[in-house]
């Protein structure tokens, strides 16, 4: 059975999802994220980061 790419909204401290798969694409690295794995995401952007080094680099970029 294939792995499903799920689609969500990130909302403050959670996110729903809007179709159900098992993971969702870093913004930053394209890298898998499974869904019980994923703890970080920008709620202004919609994106999800693998970890706080995608999260921080991506703060980075937007303060430029």
């Amino acid at each position: 059975m294939g792995k499903k790419k799920a689609k969500l909204i990130f909302k403050h401290n959670s996110f729903e999802i809007i179709e159900d798969g098992d993971f969702v694409l870093c913004a930053i690295t394209g890298k898998e994220i499974p869904l019980k794995d994923l703890a970080y995401w920008n709620v202004d952007l919609q994106e999800a980061y693998f970890s706080a080094i995608e999260a921080n680099t991506s703060y980075e970029r937007q303060k430029k």
